[in-house]
């Protein structure tokens, strides 16, 4: 199974995640000109993806979705909260009706070889969800877009192969920047973004030996920067309760508009 970033940060977001049969994307929040072109770094194209799998409805996750998915008729899966949400924000622009599939948190389904296990996030968004993907006993799961975790969090991400994980902000820069108080306060919020702080300590929790590959992921433009969230992160492994060091795993950060290095688990 293979997990790659196409983009990702607060101005789009695209994951790519599959096994030799089964191509999946996690959000299509670029233009279908860079997510074809992501793609075919990888040596597939749009008619290869099997399904895109939506995490909620903000911009940054859904902006290339309706092009991109008219194009090679694409099945798109969300929840209904999110469904309804995109086709209500969206008008003209919106995917077409059929082409959605309603999923559920907590309730896991197939994509041919692929099983998919969604699992509530708290953000500010319709029924946003994140995403825990299995194959032949290997996982993987893409999770971003949280204010907060908790114990049920922490229990949906443990025993993962490879995971890409949320480091939004750093807080004193946020603190201190150019956003408006109130804007500030959503981010900070328990339906915001997960700090790079924040993002260490949870990984602290759902480390273990078997863990390939950590990638660090929605980053914010004007609130974050790749050497400090992964120094950040990296810190609080590091002097954690746990008995690990940030040595110990591959870490890595996706970029805005790079592709990242695949993880192959």
């Amino acid at each position: 199974m293979r997990l790659c970033s196409l983009a990702s940060g607060s101005s789009g977001n695209c994951t790519y995640v599959g096994s030799q049969a089964t191509h999946l994307l996690i959000d299509a929040g670029i233009s279908g000109k860079r997510t074809e072109a992501g793609l075919a770094s990888l040596e597939l194209t749009g008619a290869d993806i099997d399904g895109v799998l939506v995490t909620h409805e903000h911009t940054d996750h859904i902006a290339g979705l309706g092009v991109f998915c008219r194009k090679y008729e694409v099945p798109i899966y969300a929840t209904g909260g999110t469904i309804q949400a995109i086709l209500r924000n969206c008008g003209k622009n919106a995917p077409d009706r059929d082409l959605f599939h309603e999923i559920e948190a907590d309730r896991r389904f197939i994509i041919k070889d692929l099983s998919i296990s969604p699992m509530r996030v708290s953000h500010d968004a319709a029924e946003p969800v994140a995403y825990r993907i299995g194959y032949e006993g290997k996982k993987v799961a893409v999770c971003t877009d949280l204010g907060v975790y908790n114990d049920y969090t922490v229990e949906c991400l443990k025993g993962l192969d490879a995971i890409l994980l949320e480091a939004n902000h750093d807080v004193n820069m946020l603190q201190v920047g150019p956003y408006p108080y109130y804007l500030k306060q959503r981010i900070l919020g328990e339906r915001g973004h997960l700090s790079n702080e924040n993002s260490g300590r949870l990984l602290n929790r759902i480390l273990h030996d078997n863990l390939k590959a950590v990638m660090l992921g929605h980053l914010s433009k004007e609130n974050n920067l790749p050497q400090l969230a992964y120094e950040a992160v990296r810190l609080e492994i590091t002097l954690g309760d746990g008995p690990y060091k940030a040595e110990d795993f591959r870490i890595q950060v996706a970029q805005r508009s790079e592709v990242s290095a695949v993880v192959e688990v």
